[in-house]
């Protein structure tokens, strides 16, 4: 497929430096690798490329060798003994064997001579993009889990990170928002293990799998003969997490009434067990999540405004996985191995295509869809290695294609061609069967 237009926010995460003092050849590598969705950042000088260096970060450095002043290879020689985790291509106007060797031999691994064409750029970059994805992936199998146990990087996970930090260090009830799937409860426990409460309960209670009839019970207890079945005096889950915290998911979905008596607890911090009039004391920190806007559940008359300020102190939003960058990566990694792990055997990797994919992918389930989707790989493929073709029919065809009208119909077509055979691997037949086209037909177009 085409592995570039339009990507996901994922892939745009990849950043290009273009160092090149002919000003018609950084637009024009600027213009053709901004089509693809990469960030791209140009200048004329090595002296301009070491000062962007040293306060921004970039995944590949594509450079001229011949510039006034500073030579390519001196930028190079920086990269190499400064930066970890940078690609670099030398490209030159004057290829030579010797030129390529030095170029090599001081540490720029890639190299390309103009003239080239866009194709022949473009393949350059993707396969420098694919390395990157293949040590990344590495590295990520030994990367440590953050502080709280929980794994990511990106600039959207390091900010949930510091949030913990600061509720790790207060009472105060916290909110935590975000779209099923991405670990609300992670962060919760990461709170409470972040904080002086650490050595007390943690209880976590889904409010949506207790029934309305009952919830009032589980949370606040009840004392013998309260109700039909109240055979015994029971405690309630704000009395078992008494001194810790207790953690109520999908808190946007408690009636209006259950509402109430948790705003009454969170006041006088004080609970009634159900069918006593004797009020018990708990010290029970509270942290809420949801991933429903509660914003709008106040404008709709289904949630209490003053209870949504008495568990918003501190609001923790986390992030879908479509928008945590290359953490994917790091997390693919780590449940790749969790899974063969499990298994006690070696599992099939997956392959370059196959992960730029699942980066470009909408992840609706975020992690937990994540987790399931590489299980599931894992376990099903044949191979030693899982490709474009062995992932989910509603992966392969992710990324929607950027709706440019300058381009002919034949152009279009052909384009989608390509897409199909790429995602069935090559095989020619089953491309075939897709475009409900027989194989000649398919030759010629390919021609």
């Amino acid at each position: 497929m085409n592995a570039g237009k339009n990507r996901d926010k994922n892939l745009e995460a990849f950043k290009i430096l273009v160092v090149d003092d002919a000003a018609d050849s950084r637009e024009v590598i600027q213009a053709h690798l901004a089509e693809e969705g990469y960030l791209v950042r140009t200048c004329a000088s090595v002296e301009q490329a070491l000062q962007i260096l040293s306060h921004a970060a970039f995944d590949v450095i594509i450079t001229d060798l011949r510039m006034p002043k500073t030579s390519g290879l001196e930028l190079v020689r920086h990269v190499r003994q400064n930066l970890d985790d940078v690609e670099i291509m030398m490209i030159t106007g004057y290829p030579s064997i010797e030129g390529a060797v030095e170029a090599v031999k001081t540490g720029a691994e890639h190299y390309l001579a103009k003239p080239f064409t866009d194709t022949e750029l473009l393949s350059a970059v993707r396969a420098i993009i694919e390395k990157l994805l293949r040590k990344r992936l590495a590295a990520g199998a030994q990367s440590a889990a953050s502080d709280y146990g929980i794994i990511g990087e990106s600039r959207a996970m390091q900010n949930v990170f510091k949030l913990i930090g600061k509720a790790g260090d207060s009472n105060a009830n916290v909110h935590i928002s975000g779209e099923s799937g991405t670990g609300k409860e992670l962060v919760a426990r990461a709170v409470h293990y972040a904080g002086a409460r650490r050595s007390a309960p943690f209880v976590s209670v889904n409010c949506t799998a207790i029934p309305e009839s009952l919830i009032e019970s589980e949370l606040f207890g009840h004392v013998k003969g309260a109700f039909t079945g109240a055979g015994d005096t029971r405690t309630g889950f704000f009395q078992i997490a008494d001194g810790g915290t207790l953690f109520l998911d999908e808190i946007g979905d408690a009636s209006l009434a259950m509402q109430g008596k948790l705003l009454r607890a969170i006041q006088e911090k004080t609970i009634y067990k159900v069918g006593s009039s004797r009020p018990t004391h708990v010290n029970t920190r509270l942290i809420c999540a949801t991933n429903k806007n509660l914003l709008q559940l106040i404008g709709k008359g289904l949630f209490r405004e003053d209870l949504y300020y008495r568990i918003n102190v501190i609001d923790i939003p986390v992030p879908p996985l479509r928008e945590r960058g290359q953490d994917l990566l790091l997390l693919v990694s780590h449940f790749h191995a969790k899974f063969a792990k499990e298994l006690g055997r070696p599992v099939p990797f997956f392959s370059d295509d196959a992960l730029r994919q699942m980066m470009a992918y909408h992840w609706p389930g975020n992690v937990r869809e994540l987790e399931n989707t590489v299980q599931k790989m894992v376990l099903v493929a044949e191979g030693q290695k899982i490709e474009l073709a062995d992932l989910p029919a509603t992966m392969k065809f992710c990324a929607t294609p950027a709706k440019r009208l300058d381009r002919s119909l034949a152009e279009f077509e052909s384009e989608y061609v390509r897409d199909v055979l790429a995602s069935v691997s090559g095989n020619k037949t089953k491309a075939a069967a897709i475009l409900k086209i027989d194989r000649k037909t398919l030759r010629d177009k390919l021609k």
